[in-house]
């Protein structure tokens, strides 16, 4: 009876949607060359900082705020140059040509529905991602700046550089141009190229560089640290020995258990070992599951999601009613029928949507190290 009542109240309760910070940040007030404050956030957490968006920056700030100078993160240099958006979105659709990717330009421009890479220290005019228009979610800013200060511009006054991710959004962008009466000459837009890679091997693209910076002096700054007399703005450094500063390591809120268990044995396991099987209250923790799930060694991975018979509803271990969701079809409802008891997991492999398996099945599963 009472669990009966649990499950009732459940219900008629307001769905819980909880903001999810991926990752802890830890400042640790010690100074290391930035090898050895690697070899220390590897050693103690998960790694030197990676930064994902503004709201992991001010996080890391924050955490920061009582230091002075400069402060290592975990972004390297490397020997290889790739496309990415200032969104953070995957360039899986580069639209430039062979022409235009020569490796000597490294920021991208559209002019007639052709994208051009440009010298990013150039003025142009360029287009922001906005929540601002309801019907196109784009805004067209006519001020000359370079690109990283349209970068800096659209992320104070709208959200970021416009990101084109397929054909669709290309088309919708042109179209918005033409209507604008602005075609003809080359605008920014958010896709960059640098070889800059974070130590966790994160893909995030986000960046964050005072002005004129990275500037490389010298020919070997190839590490980035946080410079805590522009706002937190970042500087690339030399790597050496001679450079010696506190730094910050962050904790990932998911971990992938790659051990094979059933849904009961996961459950056990997170909550003796880390915190809880991972509930997905909102879109924002899809993403982290999706980034997390990547690894995993079976074709699906245990969620906290299981689904009563005594109420025919699926619920999350944390204790919220399901308001996200991300089922595939044919998924997540009439389950009643089954006579075997149902437990969610996510695919580990292409769209990762949510699917019902019996929990008696084995397979990876994702722990959150946090409460929400």
């Amino acid at each position: 009876m009472e669990q009966t009542l649990y499950f009732i109240l459940l219900l008629i309760a307001l769905c819980s949607v909880s903001e999810c910070v991926q990752r802890q940040y830890h400042f640790i007030n010690m100074t290391k060359n930035w090898t050895e404050a690697q070899r220390y956030c590897r050693e103690n957490y998960t790694d030197l900082a990676t930064v994902d968006n503004m709201n992991d920056m001010n996080e890391l700030k924050s955490v920061s705020a009582n230091s002075h100078n400069y402060i290592w993160i975990g972004l390297q240099k490397t020997s290889v140059d790739k496309w990415q958006w200032s969104s953070g979105d995957p360039a899986l659709y580069p639209n430039l040509g062979p022409a235009q990717s020569d490796g000597t330009n490294e920021c991208a421009s559209i002019s007639n529905g052709q994208w051009y890479n440009f010298p990013c220290g150039h003025s142009l005019t360029f287009i922001c991602s906005s929540s601002n228009n309801m019907n196109t979610g784009l805004v067209f800013v006519n001020q000359m700046k370079n690109w990283r200060d349209a970068q800096s511009y659209c992320r104070q006054n709208h959200i970021d550089l416009v990101s084109v991710r397929n054909q669709n959004e290309n088309q919708q962008l042109q179209k918005f141009i033409n209507e604008s009466h602005i075609s003809g000459s080359l605008i920014w837009i958010g896709l960059f190229r640098d070889s800059w890679q974070w130590s966790d091997q994160s893909n995030s693209s986000f960046r964050y560089w005072r002005s004129n910076e990275p500037n490389n002096v010298g020919g070997n700054e190839n590490c980035a640290a946080m410079d805590q007399n522009a706002q937190g703005q970042w500087i690339d450094v030399s790597c050496n020995n001679n450079n010696q500063f506190p730094f910050v390591c962050h904790e990932e809120k998911l971990i992938l258990i790659k051990q094979k268990m059933t849904w009961s044995e996961a459950l056990r396991y997170c909550r003796q070992n880390h915190t809880d099987l991972v509930s997905v209250h909102s879109e924002e923790i899809q993403r982290d599951v999706m980034n997390v799930v990547k690894q995993a060694s079976t074709e699906e991975v245990w969620l906290g999601l299981h689904h009563s018979h005594i109420l025919g509803i699926w619920y999350w271990v944390s204790g919220d009613t399901v308001c996200y969701q991300n089922w595939a079809p044919g998924n997540g409802t009439g389950e009643d029928c089954d006579s075997a008891v149902r437990s969610g997991a996510v695919q580990s492999g292409g769209d990762q949507l949510w699917i019902s398996r019996p929990e008696t099945d084995r397979l990876n599963f994702i722990c959150s190290r946090y409460e929400e």
